[in-house]
């Protein structure tokens, strides 16, 4: 499906990350930043919005709050494979894989990448989890949405109706790096409403994209 990266991965700096899958509910993952935002744990979270949730049954979510505690929830009527794995820091969940072996290496490729950057770690997973196979019904779409310290995005990536969206967001990210990243890491804050943005980031805005620092045609 595409734009799965505005309806399936939330996060929010200081507060936590959720990813609603299976049939979507976007609230699930709005309400439960709000939650956590409150203090609830992403275990306290996931049990209360479930259990209000009239359609459990089909939904599949991941929380990980702040202090890196982590809940999933799979519901009994999602489409086979399914199933998810929790721990510090992580959740890694899936439904239509071609088997338990896509979010055990999800899970792996994260635990074991504990020297990379965040977003390197969620991209090296979702390579990990494609590698097997990972849906059963095929590749379309992918996103890595990460946030810091303020209350627009690090990183928000998507690549969408794509035949090869993983390593296409991975094509991306190369680019992100030498651009967007060093944009945000100077733009405005909340501390600082002008921003610093350095000389060689306003030459490299006022040439063309393919000829900027890691530039693509």
């Amino acid at each position: 499906m595409p734009g799965v990266g505005g309806l399936c991965p939330f996060a929010r700096a200081g507060v936590g990350a959720v990813a609603t899958q299976s049939w979507v509910n976007p609230y699930l993952g709005l309400d439960g930043l709000d939650l956590m935002e409150k203090g609830m744990s992403a275990q306290e979270v996931c049990d209360k919005l479930l259990a209000e949730d009239p359609g459990r049954g089909v939904r599949q979510i991941g929380y990980v709050d702040a202090q890196g505690n982590s809940a999933a929830y799979t519901g009994k009527s999602c489409a086979d494979w399914n199933g998810h794995l929790t721990g510090s820091n992580f959740s890694a969940q899936g439904n239509m894989l071609i088997g338990g072996e896509t979010i055990q290496a999800m899970a792996d490729t994260f635990h074991n990448s504990n020297g990379l950057n965040l977003v390197e770690r969620l991209i090296g997973a979702l390579e990990s989890g494609q590698a097997p196979g990972g849906d059963a019904r095929g590749k379309q779409s992918a996103a890595v949405l990460v946030a810091h310290i303020e209350r627009y995005p690090l990183v928000d990536l998507r690549v969408d109706e794509h035949r090869h969206p993983v390593a296409e967001l991975r094509r991306i990210y190369e680019v992100a790096k030498h651009q967007i990243l060093p944009f945000v890491a100077q733009a405005p804050s909340r501390d600082n409403p002008l921003g610093e943005f350095s000389d060689e980031m306003r030459h490299g805005l006022s040439i063309s994209p393919a000829s900027r620092p890691g530039g693509s045609n």
